[in-house]
């Protein structure tokens, strides 16, 4: 199974670059029909898992895949299947 990792830890704290790799994984999995994408916000104080949430429900992004889980055993993480 092919799989892209976007980790988003060194780029915590530049909102703007934050939605451009976003954007930049969801398309390129898209594209490339791979069917996993694992997004790593981090643990801290949630506010990154929820941006990115966030991002993930947009009507434009949300037609792009299939399904988001949340890692049960690890807060700080996010698959998208597609």
């Amino acid at each position: 199974m092919a799989k892209i990792k976007l980790d988003l830890h060194d780029i915590y704290n530049k909102g703007d670059l934050i939605e451009k790799e976003l954007n930049r994984v969801i398309n390129e999995a898209f594209e490339k029909r791979i069917s996993l994408v694992e997004i790593i916000p981090g643990e801290g104080s949630g506010q990154l898992k929820k941006r990115v949430l966030k991002f993930l429900d947009r009507k434009e992004i949300k037609k792009l895949y299939k399904k988001i889980d949340k890692d049960s055993k690890n807060f700080g993480r996010i698959f998208i299947r597609f």
